[in-house]
């Protein structure tokens, strides 16, 4: 952990100026908490059933950064070599109103179970967050990226499979361009690789002008069609964005996510010296969500040989609330081409022998990787990812778009 933790400091002294070696050496962290059933009761008391209590083997930790405290919640303790989960929320959510629902779904839990599972929160974003002092400087998306190495740091992962969505997509995309080594596969749903353009800028303050804050963000998580029927979903999140969220925190972090810059990815072989990223790729976005256009244009800036576009049919703007079965059979399969296997009890099977849930390293075939199979803690595999049916397992992937 050593080697880890020097390397991560002279990689973030170099690429980020202002943090410094010692900064990282002298973090100091709080005892971890449990995250007990109950404890944010006065918030959750009208909540909707998608917002269920978390369990009591959840842990929630403020970890120190360079820019400041970062709230997380953590599920498990590194297994061997095996990767941790770590998501990232977008604006306007948390980690409970983002990813609660897909979480706690039944299969996704038969997957989760054998890894440890990371929700980090953005600053002042999580429930009961304190408001930020007059005159704070909200982390900028470079910085929100920089506190992500004192995490990994502090929990001793050795690598992540990052889920992100919307501005955590983004920033999970840019930890995986400065730190490759430590992200073995992206899950990236409504990601926007591109800054906000002058008329894009005239447009949110304008919007900001006329609209309340949870309005003007739920223009960005959902679909247009899902905004003029007022669906029962859309006002459950306008009431919780209102409740759950800090305000004057939110409007920080939406100020700064719309003053982001272009990721500056490009496919290899379009451009001399293209930068892109160099592990697995599992791009969502839902069918005429308000972020297609940019996950489509992510599509074409990735490897085509690493990279899965998913674009699901009738999930609206958050496929991961809306459609978690759907969202969960592409991650069992997302697995598989990483060189894990999931072993998932079917229960439209009445009768007969089905394998409990377990988790192992997939045998490499020869056409997808020159290294033989390891064991579960073994040496990380090289990566590839594979077609989105289970009688694909044997075939690489190239770019494929899969509705569903």
């Amino acid at each position: 952990m050593k080697v880890l933790g020097h390397r991560i400091e002279l990689l973030t002294g170099l690429l980020l100026h202002d943090v410094t070696m010692t900064g990282l050496q002298e973090l100091r962290f709080p005892e971890e908490k449990p995250l007990l059933r109950g404890q944010d009761a006065a918030e959750l008391e009208n909540s909707d059933a998608f917002l269920l209590a978390v369990d009591t083997d959840w842990k929630e930790h403020d970890i120190e950064t360079p820019y400041g405290l970062l709230h997380v919640v953590i599920r498990g303790s590194p297994k061997g070599n095996r990767p941790a989960i770590l998501t990232y929320h977008d604006v306007g959510l948390n980690h409970k109103l983002c990813f609660n629902t897909f979480f706690n779904f039944e299969d996704m839990q038969e997957i989760t179970k054998h890894f440890v599972v990371c929700h980090v929160d953005a600053p002042g974003q999580q429930v009961g967050a304190s408001q930020f002092p007059q005159g704070y400087q909200f982390p900028s998306m470079e910085q929100l990226t920089a506190m992500l190495p004192s995490v990994v740091q502090h929990f001793g992962f050795k690598y992540v499979i990052g889920i992100g969505v919307g501005a955590g997509a983004y920033v999970l995309a840019k930890f995986a361009l400065i730190f490759p080594d430590l992200v073995e596969g992206l899950v990236l749903m409504n990601i926007d690789p591109n800054g906000k353009g002058w008329i894009d800028w005239a447009a949110t303050k304008l919007s900001g002008l006329t609209s309340t804050l949870p309005d003007t963000v739920l223009s960005h998580l959902f679909s247009q069609e899902e905004l003029v029927n007022n669906t029962e979903l859309v006002q459950s999140y306008r009431q919780q964005i209102g409740n759950m969220v800090n305000q004057a925190n939110l409007q920080l972090f939406w100020n700064m996510y719309n003053s982001r810059r272009d990721l500056d990815i490009n496919r290899p072989g379009t451009v001399p010296n293209a930068k892109t990223l160099r592990c697995p790729v599992m791009l969502v976005v839902g069918d005429n969500a308000p972020a297609e256009d940019g996950v489509v244009e992510c599509n074409s800036k990735l490897d085509p040989t690493s990279t899965t576009f998913l674009k699901m049919a009738d999930s609206g703007g958050l496929p991961q609330v809306t459609q978690p079965g759907k969202l969960t059979e592409a991650f069992k399969y997302f697995l598989q081409g990483m060189g894990y296997i999931a072993y998932l009890k079917d229960r439209r099977l009445s009768g007969g022998a089905v394998p409990s849930a377990s988790m192992t390293r997939l045998a490499r075939s020869r056409t997808a990787s020159l290294t033989s199979a390891s064991s579960v803690d073994g040496s990380r595999p090289q990566a590839c990812t594979h077609s989105e049916s289970s009688e694909g397992l044997g075939q690489v992937n190239h770019t494929m778009e899969v509705s569903c």
